[in-house]
C-alpha cells in the first residue's frame, strides 16, 4: 500500500470519466444558431454548378437557393451571406453593376426576404465580383483609389439596403468606408440596416477556392496585399477593429479563421463586441480533401474546429459546413 499522501487529492479525470460528466462541465458550446452559411448564386436558369475546389458547394440558381434557404432555416441556422457570380458581360473597371437595383444581388435579397422573412440576409459590399480586373476597388493607374472606391461602396451598400438586406458587410478593407456607409445608410432612412465589417481581413493564401467560385481572382491592377492585412501583423488588427467600431460597425470579423485564432482571441478580449470569424474556402477544402482520402474523420474535425472558434471568442461563424455541422449537432 502506498501512503495516502502520494495519491493526488484533485483528480481532473473524475470529470472526464463519462459523457454526462464531460457535458456537465463543458465550458464552450456550439449550436446551429452560431452559424452563418455563405452561399454562391448565379443568374439565369439551368442547373446548379458544382465548384470543383469546394466539394459539396455549388453556384445556385435563385429557385435552388430559395429551396436551400428553407432547409438552412429549418436546421436553426439564422443567417446566410450572399456572394454573386456575375457574368463577364456585366463586369467593368468601375464595377457599376454592383449598385444596379435590378442586379442579381438585389433580386436575390428580395426573393429571400419574401420567402423567409425571419432569415437574416447578409450581403457582401465589395467590387471584386463586378470588377473586370477582379479587384475590390476602383483601379486608377494600376492602384486602388481608396476614396473613389468608397464612393462606389456607399452606392452598393445603399442598393442592398433598399432591397432589404439585414446586414451589409464591407469586405474591401478600404480606409474609412464603414463611417461613410453608416452615414449614407442613415441619411437614406436605413437606420436599422446593420454593418458587419470585415475589419481584420488578411491577405491570405486560403481564399483560392472562393475566387474559383466567383471567378474573382485578380487579373491586373495591383496586388491585394496593398489593401488586405499582412499576415505577420497582430497589433494592426486591433487598430483596424477599433477604427471600424468607432465608425459605426455593429459587428466585426476576423478572416481567415484557424490561422488567426490568436487575432480572434485578442479582438474579443480587447473590445468585447459582437465578433464573427470566417472559416474560409481554403480551410473548408483542406478538410474535405483529407476526409475524402480517409485521413481525418470529417465530423469530428469540423465540430472540433467550430468549438475552437467559439472558445477563442467568436459569436458567429461563417462556414460552408453550416448545414452539415447543424445536422451533426442535432443528431448528437
Amino acid at each position: 500500500m502506498y501512503p495516502q499522501a502520494l495519491y493526488p487529492r484533485h483528480r481532473s479525470r473524475r470529470l472526464r470519466a463519462t459523457y454526462g460528466a464531460r457535458a456537465l462541465v463543458r465550458e464552450t458550446h456550439v449550436t446551429p444558431s452560431d452559424f452563418i452559411l455563405p452561399v454562391f448564386v448565379k443568374a439565369g436558369g439551368g442547373l446548379d454548378e458544382p465548384i470543383p475546389s469546394m466539394p459539396g458547394v455549388s453556384r445556385r440558381t435563385l429557385p435552388s437557393l430559395i429551396d436551400h434557404a428553407h432547409e438552412v432555416y429549418a436546421l436553426g441556422v439564422p443567417a446566410i451571406a450572399v456572394f454573386p457570380k456575375i457574368d463577364d458581360a456585366h463586369k467593368t473597371l468601375g464595377g457599376e453593376e454592383a449598385w444596379s437595383d435590378d442586379g442579381l444581388v438585389p433580386d436575390v435579397v428580395r426573393a429571400l426576404k419574401a420567402a423567409l422573412p425571419g432569415l437574416l440576409v447578409i450581403t457582401d459590399v465589395a467590387l471584386d465580383p463586378y470588377s473586370s480586373l477582379g479587384q475590390d476597388g476602383v483601379v486608377i493607374d494600376d492602384k486602388i483609389h481608396n476614396d473613389k472606391t468608397i464612393d462606389a461602396l456607399v452606392r452598393q451598400a445603399c442598393c442592398q439596403a433598399r432591397a432589404g438586406a439585414d446586414f451589409v458587410a464591407p469586405s474591401d478593407m478600404m480606409d474609412g468606408r464603414v463611417g461613410r456607409i453608416r452615414e449614407a445608410l442613415d441619411a437614406a432612412g436605413h437606420v436599422d440596416t446593420a454593418i458587419l465589417a470585415y475589419s481584420a481581413k488578411y491577405a491570405s493564401c486560403f481564399y483560392g477556392p472562393f475566387r474559383d467560385a466567383l471567378d474573382s481572382a485578380p487579373r491586373g491592377g495591383t496586388d491585394k496585399k496593398t489593401y488586405q492585412m499582412d499576415p505577420a501583423n497582430g497589433d494592426e488588427a486591433l487598430h483596424e477593429v477599433g477604427q471600424d467600431l468607432a465608425e459605426g460597425a455593429d459587428m466585426i470579423m476576423v478572416k481567415p479563421g484557424l490561422p488567426y485564432l490568436d487575432i480572434l482571441w485578442r479582438v474579443k478580449q480587447e473590445f468585447k463586441r459582437p465578433t464573427a470569424v470566417y472559416h474560409v474556402s481554403g480551410e473548408y477544402a483542406m478538410i474535405k480533401a483529407a476526409a475524402a482520402h480517409g485521413w481525418l474523420d470529417e465530423r469530428s474535425v469540423v465540430l472540433e474546429t467550430m468549438t475552437s472558434f467559439k472558445r477563442a471568442g467568436a459569436d458567429a461563424i461563417l462556414t460552408y459546413y453550416a448545414v452539415e455541422a447543424a445536422r451533426w449537432l442535432k443528431a448528437g
